[in-house]
């Protein structure tokens, strides 16, 4: 079963949240609606992202608060997901997308340039 999650908006309440998030494989987009380069990753890789098969494969969580400089607080992370907050090392910069797999960071990419290294990763862990 698919289980996506999204967050807009600093409002950090997922449509959908499973408890069995720790054994699936979770990418985290961190992002911010003021960023300039978040929106560039937007215009430039998101839809082909969202009909790609590898989308469906994966839990994507979107944490997208109003201002960048907020990406990182707590209260726009799920709980579910703070133990993975605690774990990113420099908690600043956007975009940032995270592979969780079972509960651990396996990649960790900040910056539009980083969307294909992110990519391949995720064929990795995946498999």
């Amino acid at each position: 079963m698919n289980r996506r999650a999204f967050l807009f908006a600093g409002l950090a309440t997922p449509v959908a949240l499973s408890a069995a998030w720790a054994a699936d494989v979770q990418m985290i987009y961190v992002g911010g609606q003021d960023c300039p380069y978040c929106r560039m990753w937007r215009d430039t890789y998101e839809k082909a992202w969202c009909a790609s098969p590898d989308f469906g494969r994966v839990t994507w969580i979107e944490v997208d608060p109003p201002h960048l400089r907020e990406a990182y607080q707590a209260r726009h992370w799920p709980a579910e997901l703070r133990a993975v907050l605690e774990q990113v090392p420099r908690k600043s910069g956007t975009p940032r997308f995270l592979i969780v797999k079972d509960g651990e960071i396996v990649s960790n990419e900040l910056g539009v340039n980083k969307w294909e290294a992110t990519l391949g990763r995720l064929q990795q862990v995946i498999g």
